[in-house]
């Protein structure tokens, strides 16, 4: 996200009034638990890419949860978001940015955009991020949580993202957060030669591997599996 100067404005009126030393302590007390969440539940696990930790450290989690869950936020949980869905846990948000290798000049798709968590922190890291989202209603509220949290290198859609994004590739990263029982090719084209896909794959709920492809120049693409990882499963329309 682009517009650091105004993100703690936005958190304070987020999390509603309240006397300013009130709001003050609030907004101490989260980044309190952010850093805490970085350094045990993330770095300590082994996450070490320095654009990574920061990103960690910069996006405020607890605007991506609902209020109900407001005190679990920096738990390294995933957490339900309505409709279904949920938002992934803080080390697997990382380890999928750090596997996908992000660069300060690339453009990102992301395949699943739940509440914009994901792509919030993947947009401290790079050019661009596109993301899709096939619930009508999460993609509304999650591009609005973005533009609120000023997070202008965004786009989002609402879509089949096994389809991906055509007419925006190539990419130089593609970031599924759903569970696949196979690599969708369309998402395999529309990744560029050297460029890296982060997907978890496997039964819907169980016996899902984190995997990384990526691409030869002769279009064909090496897997790599990193850890076994439980995704909601990825749903088309």
């Amino acid at each position: 996200m682009r517009c650091r100067a105004s993100r703690h404005v936005a958190i304070v009126a987020a999390l509603g009034w309240a006397p300013p030393g009130q709001a003050a302590q609030q907004q101490v007390e989260r980044e309190r638990e952010r850093q805490a969440m970085v350094a045990e539940q993330i770095e300590a696990r082994g996450v070490t890419h320095a654009g990574v930790l920061r990103a960690m450290n910069a996006v405020p989690r607890h605007e991506f949860v609902p209020e109900d869950y407001g005190e679990l936020a920096y738990a390294d949980r995933p957490l339900p978001i309505g409709l279904g869905q949920t938002i992934s846990q803080p080390f697997i948000v990382a380890l999928m940015t750090e596997l996908v290798d992000p660069g300060p000049t690339d453009r990102i798709l992301e395949v699943g955009t739940g509440s914009g968590y994901q792509a919030a922190v993947a947009a401290e890291l790079v050019a661009e991020v596109f993301t899709i989202e096939l619930l009508p209603e999460l993609a509304a509220s999650a591009e609005a949580r973005l533009r609120r949290l000023g997070a202008a290198n965004v786009h989002v859609r609402a879509g089949d993202g096994y389809l991906g994004w055509p007419e925006e590739a190539p990419f130089d990263g593609i970031l599924v957060t759903a569970g696949a029982d196979h690599v969708p090719q369309p998402l395999i084209d529309q990744l560029a030669v050297g460029a890296r896909m982060v997907i978890p794959v496997g039964d819907q709920l169980a016996n899902q591997v984190l995997k990384v492809i990526e691409k030869r120049p002769d279009g064909t693409v090496d897997t790599r599996d990193v850890v076994p990882v439980r995704f909601v499963p990825l749903r088309r329309r």
